[in-house]
């Protein structure tokens, strides 16, 4: 058996739904011993190599990043990630054979003293209006006289350069210099596209955080509460056990459900309003934790027209994670995936199944109908971390079911990794 599947079966396996030996989510546990589990330097090792290896495949000799979360993904270095998405203060140069050389903040250098992935730490220089004003052209210069000279030496004589961001201007200062700019997401999303075992452990921890904040939500909804207020618990929840941050504001509920994709706000919830969320929660270590859950709100019973949508959902979702097989195609599994009835496809969600790791990650598996103008192919391997999705609302109808499930894909199939009820759980 492979160390993937192994660690599938140890890390990501849970009893299926309805299983008597299923156990409820606890509502609190010990995340740092269960960090403490996690043989962090072979993460961040094995994760490096990983990126290396696409870029060779690439016929790269190095890259420049400045997305955070592909910085974390190759050098394990975390700083400020929510702010510089929007600030590119730091960056790093990471070729396929040299020193990894990062740039950081000349205050927070001392956050990475240590780090086993950063053979050279460095001050960065930021030529983003913010930090360098009217001062930005001549900032940009300065920047690129750095990444010039490491081009230079250590990413061969093409001095062919992947970047995954770099400002027009900026790109000109390099090019000038002689050196080829190529993308390195693709590389990174290759690489990040199938899990390491340490991987699937920090994965299986923030789901476990995950299920604490969903089981806390259940608990904490009734009528008279805000959609802020109940969207906070899983914030509260995520933070209190180590996580870093939610990506979007989706839980909605009674006639904001449908259609779907209207963030949280002010509404007060009412009894037997539908309330359904997607977590989107990057928990421990930067992982994602990425599921939907659908709720009646306590105070009435459900509507057979609420428990028709429900069903639905269910079926679409449990229908696909079964049809879930390595080596299969996206584009067969878009051809036999649950055919979603003509009444919901106007408002179906935007894709079937999607990958996770960091964040939201390649592949993005379109629904058969849309394939001609969106879909690509490839192939879903053992390793991948997969969500499978589903909205079922009809346009003009009051409300609309959300549900999601992440799976590790297994030797033998797709595996859900999160112990929250799904089946037949609306009003669980």
């Amino acid at each position: 058996m492979s160390r993937i599947a192994d660690a599938a079966r140890a890390t990501g396996r849970r009893p299926a739904d309805g299983d008597p030996a299923r156990e409820p989510a606890p509502l609190a546990f010990d995340v740092a011993a269960r960090d403490a589990e996690i043989a962090h330097a072979t993460l961040r090792a094995d994760r490096l190599a990983r990126f290396r290896a696409e870029l060779i495949r690439h016929d790269y000799g190095a890259a420049l990043l400045s997305d955070p979360i592909n910085i974390r993904y190759a050098t394990g270095a975390r700083n400020m990630a929510v702010w510089t998405m929007h600030a590119p203060g730091r960056y790093a140069f990471v070729p396929i054979d040299g020193p990894v050389v990062l740039f950081e903040f000349a205050t927070s250098k001392h956050v990475h003293e240590g780090l086993d992935t950063i053979d050279d730490l460095r001050d960065s220089v930021s030529p983003f209006y913010f930090l360098a004003g009217p001062r930005a052209a001549e900032m940009g210069a300065r920047w690129s006289r750095d990444i010039i000279e490491l081009t230079r030496e250590h990413a061969g004589p093409d001095r062919r350069l992947a970047v995954d961001r770099c400002e027009p201007w900026l790109a000109r200062h390099l090019e000038n210099a002689g050196i080829t700019l190529l993308d390195a997401q693709a590389p990174a999303e290759l690489a990040r596209m199938i899990k390491t075992p340490e991987e699937l452990q920090c994965l299986r921890l923030s789901m476990d955080v995950c299920d604490v904040a969903v089981a806390r939500i259940r608990e904490a909804l009734r009528p008279g509460l805000t959609e802020n207020q109940l969207w906070a618990v899983l914030h509260e929840t995520n933070i209190a056990h180590d996580g870093e941050w939610v990506e979007c504001r989706l839980l909605a509920s009674g006639p904001r459900t449908n259609p779907w994709f209207q963030e949280c706000g002010n509404r007060v919830i009412e009894a037997g309003d539908l309330v359904g969320f997607d977590t989107d929660m990057i928990g421990p270590n930067g992982y994602v934790a990425d599921i939907s859950r659908t709720l009646v709100c306590p105070g009435r019973a459900p509507t057979a027209e609420q428990r028709r949508l429900y069903e639905t959902a269910q079926d679409q979702v449990l229908t696909n994670i079964d049809t879930i097989r390595p080596g299969m195609t996206f584009r067969e599994f878009s051809e036999r995936c649950w055919p979603v009835p003509d009444q919901y496809l106007p408002n179906r969600y935007m894709l079937m199944v999607h990958g996770v790791g960091l964040v939201d990650e390649t592949p993005a598996i379109a629904y058969a109908v849309d394939f001609p103008d969106w879909g690509y192919d490839g192939v879903i391997e053992e390793g991948m971390v997969l969500c499978v999705e589903s909205f079922i609302g009809e346009v003009g109808g009051r409300e609309g079911a959300k549900l999601e499930e992440q799976v590790v894909v297994t030797a033998t199939g797709a595996v859900a990794m999160s112990s929250s009820p799904l089946v037949d759980a609306l009003e669980v």
